[in-house]
């Protein structure tokens, strides 16, 4: 039970519930109109210091930081086919990751522009794709297989489709292959 004194009666009355439930729904309005303008105000990143904006972008930019085991990683999780042939791609097009298309364009394959299928692609820059970030080109190779790629059942059906329709090379393959046997004398 609650209590109030009464300064008149010099008495203590009992309070209502009406009167205890006004009381509390003041208060949790209140405290939930504190709540969301306190709440607006942290997740605004106009009040983010520029010591915390620092440390969001410096991690934003090791998560897109490329590496040849992030890559594998990337084509695993994407459940790209053949991904040891596809790594071996990587290796060829930008010439062990030191190409400009593949340092300016972020462009792992040496991928065109798209016109006939879904791309991640930006546009084009030195007759080639370029992306933002070396993750949309892998996406853009997944594209890639899933529109030309997807009744390829072996690897050597994978490497004679690369061979007639994807490289401009005549010796890709063998290029690729080399690359695949290093690979796997390691």
């Amino acid at each position: 039970m609650i209590y109030k004194f009464d300064k008149e009666s010099l008495n203590y009355k009992k309070v209502t519930g009406t009167l205890v439930a006004i009381t509390i729904a003041i208060l949790l309005t209140t405290s939930a109109v504190i709540s969301v303008f306190t709440l607006r105000h942290i997740n605004d990143v106009r009040f983010i210091s520029e010591e915390t904006r620092a440390i969001i972008l410096r991690e934003a930019d090791k998560a897109n930081e490329f590496s040849p085991e992030k890559l594998k990683a990337y084509i695993l999780e994407l459940n790209i086919k053949y991904p040891h042939i596809v790594l071996a791609q990587s290796q060829l097009e930008t010439g062990g990751y030191t190409s400009p298309i593949f340092k300016e364009n972020h462009n792992l394959f040496g991928m065109k522009v798209a016109t006939q299928r879904p791309t991640t692609n930006k546009g084009e820059e030195s007759g080639h794709a370029y992306y933002d970030t070396w993750r949309e080109s892998v996406v853009d190779y997944a594209f890639y297989q899933a529109r030309y790629l997807s009744d390829i059942k072996s690897e050597a059906d994978y490497l004679d489709y690369l061979r007639q329709s994807y490289a401009e090379d005549p010796k890709y393959i063998s290029k690729l292959l080399d690359i695949l046997s290093k690979q796997n004398n390691k």
